[in-house]
């Protein structure tokens, strides 16, 4: 399990990681990649082993373990079911509109760049199951807030959104109704200067 120092040492070694392309995928936004990540089991295993100390520090009373963690189409698919499988906690995805087969519930957002609708399948979550939503970066907050929105239209709990890096100057965690952890706060650049 990781202790303070090592999540010091993970949040410096991700700073690191991550690189940035200028006008993707639109004119205007600086795009922060985070498959570098992906590259270096090392980094890999310190992001997930940061992550799983936090909330197993923050829900280790009995009954307030997550049972579910949701991860957001596309990136929070390449760690999230990583995990929940250390945490024990089954994985649902929240894919865009048209990639779900059965029945489904649907949320619309808005993102920086445009409109969007995200789905679940109907039977992903159970009513009272405890949810923990996990992405790679949080921007506007708009695709965070439909994935609770589905969480909630399903009777699921959600304990805490996380994600790797958050755009702080874009204020998206007001969108969100729950507590929310980042390892990273501001875009590299502008915290390593």
């Amino acid at each position: 399990m990781s202790s303070p120092v090592s999540i010091a040492e993970t949040k410096a070694l991700l700073k690191a990681t991550l690189r940035q392309f200028e006008d993707f995928p639109t004119k205007g936004i600086l795009f922060e990649d985070i498959l570098p990540i992906f590259k270096s089991p090392k980094t890999f295993q310190s992001l997930i082993d940061a992550i799983k100390h936090q909330i197993e520090a923050n829900f280790s009373t009995p009954g307030s373990k997550p049972d579910v963690v949701v991860g957001l189409d596309a990136r929070g698919f390449l760690f999230g079911p990583t995990l929940a499988l250390q945490l024990g906690a089954a994985f649902v995805p929240v894919r865009k509109q048209g990639k779900v087969p059965g029945p489904t519930v649907e949320a619309e957002f808005e993102k920086e760049y445009g409109k969007d609708v995200f789905v679940m399948q109907a039977d992903a979550i159970k009513a009272g199951q405890k949810v923990i939503i996990v992405d790679d970066i949080i921007a506007t907050g708009g695709s965070a807030k439909a994935a609770g929105q589905l969480v909630t239209k399903l009777g699921g709990e959600i304990l805490e959104y996380v994600f790797i890096l958050e755009l702080d100057f874009l204020h998206g965690r007001d969108q969100l109704d729950a507590p929310v952890y980042t390892l990273l706060s501001g875009q590299p650049e502008k915290l390593g200067s």
